[in-house]
């Protein structure tokens, strides 16, 4: 374990006076399934386009323990399906992976196919606190009718959903803001967070967060040196940024990001946006989306009339 990056860390959070960190973007997942993905990552795929080293590429259990190391006190195990069939599989092993891992919120995943009301009902009444959706990887319309009644049951739970569907690093025939917009204008009690704040859709996306309260946006590689290069954050929309303070998330990547931890917290510190903004950002906001749901009661209803009805049902 790198003891002086893990102190680096530290010390960020301390001088916040913060007890932590909130990390709602790491990734864990079955063992082959994660090779596989750092496979991709290693050949420059056209997703990437880039060289793209795998920062910490370590066992299973040594990941968590540098995340603890580093203070990290929630994380979650953001994993997702490229084709039907295995989102329920995903879910069955991120529920063993959060039981063995308290640290870690119960985190599940979802797929246009028949079934997965089901599965993310289950999920849900399983304790699942976040939901990974990866337009991009998996290919699909998030406004596909197959996922309607379970974006609707995940509105009334109030269960957030982490959703990768920015065009970058490459755009995919359902990336960007007009598909999501148009799953906002259907389910807009969906909490939605939108992975890596949308680049390069940076405004289009703080533009929805601004229509829709829950909304959220999390920072994962953005205004990193790596993403500046070539998406770069505009200037201009800093405002912006301040004033969404309370629903802008810490998100990292890791491990699969090709940088140190501690760049991602200094890249949020260069913005000079202020210590109150960043102890939001690095803790409490994140804290408060990844809460515990209270037990459900049983949830009545699905699709659109629970996502744009009255108070949840609990």
């Amino acid at each position: 374990m790198n003891e002086g990056e893990a102190a680096q860390v530290r010390e960020f959070w301390g001088r916040l006076g913060l007890p932590g960190l909130v990390d709602v973007h790491t990734h864990f997942m079955p063992e082959r399934v994660l090779r596989k993905v750092w496979a991709y990552f290693d050949s420059a795929g056209p997703l990437t386009g880039r060289e793209w080293p795998i920062t910490y590429r370590r066992a299973e259990d040594e990941r968590v323990a540098l995340l603890r190391a580093f203070g990290v006190r929630t994380f979650t195990s953001m994993l997702y399906p490229h084709k039907p069939g295995m989102a329920a599989w995903l879910n069955g092993w991120s529920a063993g992976f959060a039981a063995r891992t308290p640290d870690c919120a119960h985190t599940a995943t979802l797929f246009p196919e028949p079934g997965v009301a089901a599965y993310v009902r289950d999920a849900v009444e399983g304790g699942a606190r976040v939901i990974k959706a990866h337009v991009q990887v998996g290919a699909y319309d998030p406004g596909d009718p197959l996922l309607d009644p379970a974006w609707g049951l995940l509105a009334e739970a109030g269960v957030p959903v982490v959703m990768h569907c920015g065009s970058g690093p490459a755009p995919g025939e359902y990336t960007g803001p007009e598909p999501v917009g148009r799953l906002l204008a259907r389910h807009p009690r969906l909490r939605l967070v939108v992975a890596h704040m949308g680049m390069p859709e940076y405004t289009d996306f703080l533009d929805l967060a601004e229509r829709y309260p829950h909304v959220h946006l999390d920072t994962t590689m953005a205004f990193t040196d790596f993403s500046e290069a070539t998406v770069p954050f505009p200037v201009r929309e800093r405002g912006r940024l301040a004033a969404l303070g309370d629903r802008v998330v810490l998100g990292t990547d890791f491990p699969n990001i090709p940088y140190p931890y501690v760049h991602q917290l200094r890249a949020l510190e260069r913005l000079e946006l202020g210590d109150d903004w960043l102890r939001a950002v690095c803790h409490d906001n994140g804290a408060r989306l990844l809460a515990p749901v209270r037990p459900s009661q049983g949830i009545h209803r699905i699709g659109q009339e629970g996502s744009q009805g009255g108070p949840p049902r609990w």
